[in-house]
């Protein structure tokens, strides 16, 4: 039986319908296969086998009446006209990004310093995600500023068009170079053309084990778990939005998404912990429970917390990184951000 949680609907009125376009993820897995309703609404789910096509649906045509968006996109989306979308602080993707920077091995680059005056390639566009927190760290932490070298920007893997479907206009404060038609920022790594990438996808390079291409921290586990133990910050890369004229009819969805998502997630951590009485043998990955006592001696019971209290300075710090970099006209409040039902 499926579990039904959140806030009834006003006058008894239930099952409102909703599609919530979400990637496959075990925290919202849940959600997807009706273990856990959001209690008054009736979820359709629908995925996809790229992040970014969920993303680039919402921002273009609006298809969804709930969506993970990155969450630069969301802060953009606050400066255009209409406000379309609303935020809960629900964070299905979350990852360190210190192993996210890739350099080619010939291009002299051994210490962060070393960008300074470099060709440094970013996924898509400048200020995707990934590449946010990556300059930040690399501000914060060794001093190099995000304007301290040339950006060139599109597709990792294979060429994209130059239709670019975020809506939002790059800063003019950096040298910002769209790469040709033919052109990859993988074959670019390999060959020299640039000496660094900034990328949430792995390039193809350096998964078949190019000896040009490594990471920039190779021991990279060892200093993001620095980074963590100093900082208690476990970068965000998503958040969950609604559309506005949905979310102002029926304002009480808000909570009731945000019980489920956590009530998903819930089950999820639930089942990664049965796992762990079995030895890891629901998964194919050897010494798995052992690496999951290591998290949670660093990070805790829930390394994953959504909500405001939680994440207050991991929030806080991407609101600043966004400005620092040009990316929103000023610094943002973590209140003003997401809907009122989050803040109490």
């Amino acid at each position: 039986m499926a579990e039904a949680i959140g806030n009834k609907q006003e006058g008894g009125v239930t099952d409102l319908k909703l599609t919530l376009a979400c990637w496959n993820y075990d925290r919202t897995r849940a959600l997807s296969d009706g273990s856990v309703r959001p209690e008054g609404i009736a979820l359709t789910c629908v995925g996809a086998q790229q992040v970014g096509e969920i993303m680039d649906r919402m921002l273009r045509t609006r298809d969804y009446d709930v969506s993970e968006l990155g969450f630069t996109y969301y802060l953009q989306s606050l400066a255009l006209p209409d406000r379309p979308f609303v935020a809960i602080p629900i964070f299905p993707n979350r990852i360190f990004r210190h192993s996210s920077i890739f350099v080619n091995r010939d291009s002299g680059i051994a210490h962060p310093r070393d960008l300074v005056g470099k060709k440094v390639g970013e996924l898509h566009r400048y200020g995707h995600d990934a590449g946010i927190w990556a300059k930040g760290a690399l501000s914060d932490e060794f001093g190099v500023p995000a304007d301290s070298y040339s950006y060139y920007v599109g597709g990792v893997d294979r060429p994209l068009p130059h239709d670019d479907w975020s809506p939002f206009a790059t800063p003019k404060t950096v040298e910002v170079h769209r790469i040709g038609p033919g052109q990859t920022l993988d074959a670019m790594l390999e060959a020299g053309e640039i000496d660094a990438l900034y990328s949430a996808w792995v390039p193809p390079s350096f998964t078949k084990g190019s000896p040009k291409v490594g990471r920039l921290f190779e021991d990279y586990v060892a200093v993001e778990r620095d980074y963590f133990r100093r900082t208690g910050i476990f970068p965000i890369m998503h958040t969950v939005v609604i559309r506005r004229e949905i979310y102002e009819k029926d304002r009480w969805i808000a909570r009731s998404l945000m019980a489920a998502f956590q009530a998903a997630k819930d089950h999820a951590m639930r089942m990664h912990r049965t796992g762990e009485m079995f030895f890891g043998a629901p998964l194919m990955i050897p010494w798995l429970p052992a690496l999951m006592a290591e998290n949670r001696a660093l990070m805790g019971e829930d390394h994953w917390p959504y909500g405001i209290a939680a994440n207050r300075k991991t929030l806080e710090t991407f609101l600043r990184y966004n400005h620092e970099q040009g990316l929103t006209p000023r610094r943002y409040t973590v209140e003003e951000i997401f809907v009122p039902e989050s803040l109490g």
